[in-house]
Parts: C-alpha cells; structure tokens; sequence
C-alpha cells in the first residue's frame, strides 16, 4: 500500500469500499432479480415441459402464480449470472459481488414463486399484484445481496481485499 501511495495510484480508504459499493451491489442484484424473474418466467412459460406449484411440488399448468419449470429456473439463473459477469467484467462489481448477486437474486425468485403460490389473489390479499410481488422481489434480491456482502465481510474477507 505504502509504494502505491508513493507513486499516487492508491485507492482511497487504503483500498476499502464505502457506502458506493454497497449501493452499487444493491443496484446490481435488483437488476439481477428482476432480469432472472423475467427470463425465468417468459422461458417457463413458453418452453416449461412440467411446472410444479413451489409449495407443494404439485404438477400445475404453464403460467400459474407460483408455479416453476427446470426450463425457466435455468433459463432465469443463466441470466442473472450473465447480467452478474457483466457488472463483474465492466469493473462495476467484484467477483465475489457477482457471485452474491446471483445467489441473492435466486433466492429472491424463490420467495417470490412462495409469495405468488400462498398469497397472490387469495382472498384478503387483492392488492397483492404482479406490480406488488415484482417489487417484494427486487427488494429482497437488493436487501439479500447487501446482507450476504456485509457477512463476507465480516467473516470471511472475500469481498473487499
């Protein structure tokens, strides 16, 4: 550090990342989550040999709420970690923030699929749309992602060097 700061090519913050970064992985997961719930979605949709309701792994039709294919799960984890590799390689994330937003973003998809199955257009839950499960699940892809980075700092240091 000492000789990078001699030649003034030092990071600020001796090389720690500061409040941009969480931003910046929050930002990215939410475009991971929504872009994984709609490829996995659209995908299943036209391509899902089999959906099965996520509560009770019971065969449903194509385009139940809550409802998931092998066809779309893939198709959306595929996406996100293109989506993911990009940020990484732009130099927007660092590896370990891809692989957290990818993780995070499933994660997220799964709940949603839950909260589409159990509660979307049951009776007391009207006001639960699409819109409304769509940002529950950017939301918890954002929130998961900037959780999981602040345990990788803390117990691992795999995040920031």
């Amino acid at each position: 550090m000492a000789q990078k700061e001699a030649q003034g090519v030092a990071e600020k913050r001796k090389g720690r990342r500061g409040p941009g970064s969480v931003i910046g992985s929050s930002a990215a997961a939410s475009f991971c989550t929504k872009l994984s719930d709609t490829v996995s979605s659209e995908i299943g949709k036209a391509y899902g040999k089999t959906t099965y309701l996520v509560t009770t792994f019971k065969v449903v039709p194509r385009g139940t709420e809550g409802a998931v294919s092998v066809e779309g799960t893939l198709a959306g984890l595929l996406a996100s970690i293109l989506l993911a590799s990009i940020g990484c390689f732009m130099g927007e994330i660092r590896a370990a923030e891809a692989v957290i937003c990818v993780i995070a973003s499933q994660i997220a998809n799964f709940g949603e699929s839950i909260i589409g199955a159990s509660l979307q257009g049951k009776e007391g839950f009207q006001w639960l749309n699409n819109d409304v499960v769509n940002v529950l699940n950017i939301s918890m892809g954002s929130i998961l992602a900037v959780l999981m980075k602040q345990v990788m700092l803390q117990n691992f240091a795999l995040v920031n060097p």
